[in-house]
């Protein structure tokens, strides 16, 4: 049976047959499974009110209703199911041990600390680590992500855990749904004195949903009001019954703040490992794992935080990781030393990637470096597929409770970039699960580490996107280009008020009163040392112009590593001036601010009252 003709071609008809598409697959592909021309499904497209090239990614939507259109059963292929397709046409196989049995040996647990905001996961991590990890970070929450390694002793044997440090706050469901996918054990902190929590649920609810088994940590024993057999009872009501009550969880009673049984807690993670899980896997095989962190170093490249779950990874090795490759130049261990191998459980900084890969990105060690950029070039060009697919329409945040209104709008699409993968996504995550109502749906086009680049802003122009700059800002002439298109760019150090502006934007409660206006950016060529004033810094203004008693920030390869300074002193050789103009040399003083180096910019801004309306 065929369907009706277009300019005289007669169309195959499907029969309810199935054609099996990628995301943002175009019109060539779906023709190419049909046996069509594309060039008469543009027709069809065209009497269904759509107008799209034979090329062009398109959505989901686009393909069903082609395919309801022409009698076809629409399936996308889900990325898993597309990574894993993928391999196998390399002949590979990920995430299966090789060898029988006798090939395993065994492997230390891998442990994330999961918990309601404040309960003390951050200084429990802490104390295991005896570091501090609070200090420097903006709201005082865990921003970037990382894992390591400490030993234990447990019946005169010396063991080994490795934990993955995840960002702490309740809103980043994601991603402790995703540090318990690489989790053997998690650890439930509830603190003695509040006792059970929404968030605590959550977190119990993930760690279920992953089926791994559970350590709690009872903390803050030593504060007033600590109450840890009402934390026992509490936990009972959600099936964790402890040990002394006649169940198999165990329960340790610990204050992270006074160091208190923290050696208890670890070996009641290798008991727990020892008793409910065989951990082992085979370390003479090829490297399979997990990147738990990557971001873009400015002396080194592109830098990930692996994690090795089977085989073992060596200096020299080719390894894929998401869309990123490379030759293993160096590797360094959880203390920043040099290591040639790092064996399963073992977590690794590794040096020598062409990109930076995503968190949570999977990576496999391969033969031969052609392999491995064909396997990143596929899986990046059906990424980029897939985001050129969604399309919106133009709005910064403060007409987007207008465009709402007006029915111009159905979806606010958006650009994150930030300065880890980690807080990328840890951020898209919290984003994503915004309670916004049936009238906008949230997109994240595209997210990815480092400064905000010309590419974002075409992507954005393109797409109608807003961009988030997190702990980065725009690079090179990305900031000219995004005014001149009209793009609305938001930077933000903390992650909590990202969410918040977005959610009151949604909410049409966003009212802006001020804006800041960049003023200028000077390039530091030069650093002075003044036992009086401290270091000033030997200046080119690059652009705009630099006004004493301004507002500045410093940028460290497009990174934000200060805010808030103020331009305190201004100089032209011996005089001080109120202003230094584009392509002048002069020196600026930061007050009281003194850590700066050699091209690093400063960038000086103000804030205006900005007309409403």
């Amino acid at each position: 049976m065929q369907a009706p003709s277009v300019g005289g071609v007669m169309l195959p008809r499907g029969n309810g047959q199935a054609v099996r598409l990628s995301r943002g697959a175009s019109l060539t592909d779906f023709a190419e499974k049909i046996n069509a021309n594309p060039a008469s499904l543009v027709g069809v497209m065209m009497n269904l009110g759509e107008m799209v090239t034979a090329t062009q990614s398109v959505s989901d939507e686009t393909l069903k209703l082609l395919a309801d259109e022409m009698n076809f059963v629409l399936e996308i292929v889900s990325p898993e199911e597309e990574d894993r397709e993928l391999l196998e046409s390399f002949d590979i196989e990920f995430g299966e041990d090789e060898g029988g049995e006798e090939a395993l040996v065994s492997r230390p647990p891998v442990v994330t600390v999961m918990g309601h905001v404040d309960h003390g996961k951050t200084r429990l991590l802490d104390a295991i680590r005896k570091t501090n990890v609070i200090a420097g970070e903006a709201g005082g929450i865990t921003q970037h992500i990382g894992a390591y390694q400490v030993g234990a002793e447990v019946n005169g044997e010396d063991r080994r855990i490795t934990f993955i440090d995840t960002p702490g706050h309740e809103a980043f469901t994601a991603m402790r749904a995703r540090g318990a996918k690489s989790t053997d054990i998690a650890i439930l902190v509830v603190a003695a004195n509040d006792g059970v929590m929404p968030q605590t649920i959550e977190a119990l609810n993930h760690a279920k949903a992953a089926d791994v088994p559970i350590v709690v940590a009872v903390n803050k024993i030593d504060v007033e009001g600590a109450d840890p057999t009402k934390v026992r009872g509490q936990l009972t009501e959600f099936g964790l019954v402890a040990e002394e009550y006649g169940g198999d969880t165990m329960f340790v009673d610990i204050s992270a703040k006074q160091g208190l049984n923290i050696e208890a807690l670890l070996e009641a993670v290798v008991l727990t490992a020892d008793a409910s899980l065989d951990l082992r896997a085979n370390p003479e095989q090829d490297a399979q794992g997990i990147a738990i962190e990557s971001h873009l170093d400015r002396g080194r490249g592109a830098v990930a935080t692996v994690l090795v779950q089977r085989g073992t990874l060596r200096v020299g090795d080719t390894m894929v990781v998401g869309d990123a490759y490379g030759r293993v130049r160096a590797m360094l261990d959880d203390k920043g030393e040099n290591v040639e191998e790092a064996g399963p459980s073992t977590p690794v900084l590794v040096l020598g990637l062409t990109n930076v890969p995503g968190a949570g990105d999977n990576f496999l060690v391969v033969d031969e470096d052609r392999t491995a950029r064909q396997i990143a070039e596929k899986r990046a060009a059906r990424e980029r597929n897939a985001n050129f697919a969604r399309k919106g329409v133009r709005f910064s945040l403060e007409n987007l409770d207008e465009a709402l209104k007006a029915g111009l709008v159905q979806e606010l699409n958006l650009i994150i970039k930030g300065d880890a993968s980690g807080s990328v996504e840890a951020l898209e995550s919290s984003l994503l699960q915004l309670d916004v109502g049936e009238e906008v749906d949230i997109r994240v086009l595209h997210r990815g580490v480092g400064a905000v680049t010309e590419s974002d802003i075409d992507l954005a122009t393109g797409s109608d996107a807003i961009v988030i700059g997190f702990n980065v800002r725009a690079a090179g002439r990305a900031a000219q280009m995004a005014d001149r298109e009209g793009v609305d760019v938001r930077y933000y150090s903390v992650i909590y008020q990202a969410i918040e502006e977005i959610e009151a934007a949604l909410k049409g409660m966003l009212k802006p009163e001020y804006e800041e206006v960049e003023l200028g950016t000077a390039e530091i060529r030069e650093i002075f040392r003044s036992s009086k004033l401290g270091n000033i810094a030997g200046v080119l203004v690059r652009s705009g112009e630099v006004k004493r008693n301004t507002k500045a920030r410093l940028l460290r390869d497009g990174k934000v590593i200060a805010e808030n300074l103020n331009i305190s002193g201004l100089r032209r050789f011996k005089d001080d001036v109120t202003e230094i103009r584009e392509g002048f040399e002069g020196g600026i003083n930061l007050g009281n601010f003194n850590d700066i180096k050699i091209d690093d910019v400063i960038a000086t801004y103000e804030m205006r009252e900005k007309p409403r309306g």
